[in-house]
């Protein structure tokens, strides 16, 4: 029998052999896949890629190219990429045939994957801006980048543009790196889970191991001690807060930790409230199987507006990204001629944070909040919001021990984008990916 992604993967690279019959041969004879389907900080650098004349693009000729890590539909990650970009095209007054997806994009369910030749795919079928959006993406942006300067990309997540950062790219003056703060979203989804929880035990699934993922991680982390001792009034000792790894953004049988196994671990483990951090539903969706069974359990999932739907009556509320506004912005400086290879991390905002139209992060509540605690969460996000609620504030020690902030000092961005461990009082291995 074949699985789904499998079949998908079939119908990705059935795609591609017909475009390359269109489009003649590939001179470096990598294998590269393509499809077209449509459906449902800071600046730090200031080059301008243009058409050559100082102009961009008519809205008319304008196409998107969309290079996804996994399905465009996974009710998590790719799709609110995909529906971001789908926003794009709405706002456009463009069609269907204006945006060029790549579903899958990543070597393990698509080996031999040229993520450059892709690029330059969907170049040839007309794409204006192309958008790379997974960290592990890095190398192949770069080199797409490289090799066709004078096409505007993103790379959502990474820091190639950020002239303080480690991975800065002088050279590549057309890749632009966008990005919300979701390390607010995910202080408001830990709040909400240390409001919650009766055992005291909470869990977060984690994909692989990186700064990214870390900071998140404890994002999550200090928003729950935060709420668990501030508004509950009890010891932050008393709160146990275990995160565990698959090994990827999403399941790969045979290669990551099976995330239903691992939710079940942590549920026969003591913990009442799932976290999530990878890519879609699993965690949540499971812990409502077992809450359907008269098990008093709850959840936060992640990165969907619509994640809660799957087990309404046992979600808090999801922290989601919200791609449209940034992605409409990018777009439309290619079409004016002044798309800048910057990099964006840009705050929620604070007077709306569910603004379809303005804010890159988001959290929607969950009927599984009470009333009670969604007050204490208004209260929460309100200090958030005026600076008077600061987690990433020392005292705070790494995971071994060792101190990261002193006391009454406050992180740098450059402090959290480049968290090195888990931060002291979450337990689970944090520094070596099980992947690969």
């Amino acid at each position: 029998m074949f699985s789904k992604r499998l079949i998908k993967l079939l119908g990705v690279l059935l795609a591609f052999a017909l475009v390359a019959a269109a489009c003649g041969d590939d001179d470096t004879g990598e294998t590269t896949a393509t499809t077209t389907t449509a459906g449902g900080g800071g600046d730090d650098t200031t080059t301008t890629v243009d058409d050559g004349d100082g102009g961009g693009v008519m809205v008319d000729d304008f196409k998107l190219g969309l290079v996804l890590v996994g399905p465009k539909n996974d009710r998590g990650y790719s799709q609110a990429h995909f529906e971001g970009a789908e926003y794009v095209i709405d706002q456009l007054g463009l069609t269907e045939d204006d945006l060029i997806v790549l579903e899958f994009a990543n070597t393990t369910d698509t080996p031999g994957l040229s993520l450059p030749g892709t690029a330059q795919d969907m170049v040839d079928l007309g794409a204006d801006l192309i958008i790379f959006n997974s960290d592990d993406m890095r190398d192949g942006a770069f080199e797409a980048a490289e090799l066709i300067p004078e096409v505007p990309m993103i790379w959502a997540s990474g820091d190639s543009a950020w002239a303080e950062g480690k991975d800065y790219q002088a050279n590549l003056t057309n890749l632009k790196n966008t990005w919300g703060k979701m390390t607010f979203g995910k202080m408001i989804g830990g709040c909400a889970a240390g409001l919650t929880t009766q055992t005291g035990e909470l869990a977060y699934l984690g994909p692989l191991t990186n700064d990214e993922t870390r900071r998140l991680v404890n994002s999550a982390y200090l928003g729950a001690r935060y709420c668990w001792e501030n508004f509950r009034g009890e010891d932050p000792a008393d709160l146990a807060f275990n995160v565990t790894y698959i090994g990827f953004w999403f399941n790969i049988p045979g290669v990551t930790l099976d995330p239903t196994q691992v939710v079940n671990d942590f549920i026969d483990g003591g913990a009442d409230v799932t976290l999530s951090g990878i890519d879609n539903n699993v965690a949540l969706i499971r812990s409502g199987q077992r809450a359907e069974a008269g098990e008093n359990l709850w959840g936060v999932p992640y990165d969907f507006v619509g994640a809660c739907d799957e087990a309404p009556d046992i979600c808090l509320g999801v922290p989601y990204f919200n791609w449209g506004p940034a992605y409409l912005a990018a777009a439309q400086s290619v079409i004016d001629g002044n798309f800048t290879a910057d990099w964006k991390w840009s705050e929620p905002d604070w007077s709306d944070i569910n603004n379809p139209d303005t804010s890159v992060v988001g959290y929607a509540r969950g009927p599984g909040l009470s009333a009670e605690n969604a007050a204490f969460l208004d209260t929460f996000i309100a200090g958030l919001a005026d600076g008077s609620i600061e987690l990433f504030q020392g005292p705070l020690n790494w995971q071994d021990g060792t101190q990261w902030l002193g006391d009454g000092e406050v992180a740098t961005d450059f402090q959290v984008w480049y968290s090195e461990q888990c931060v002291e009082g979450i337990t689970g291995v944090c520094s070596v990916n099980v992947f690969g």
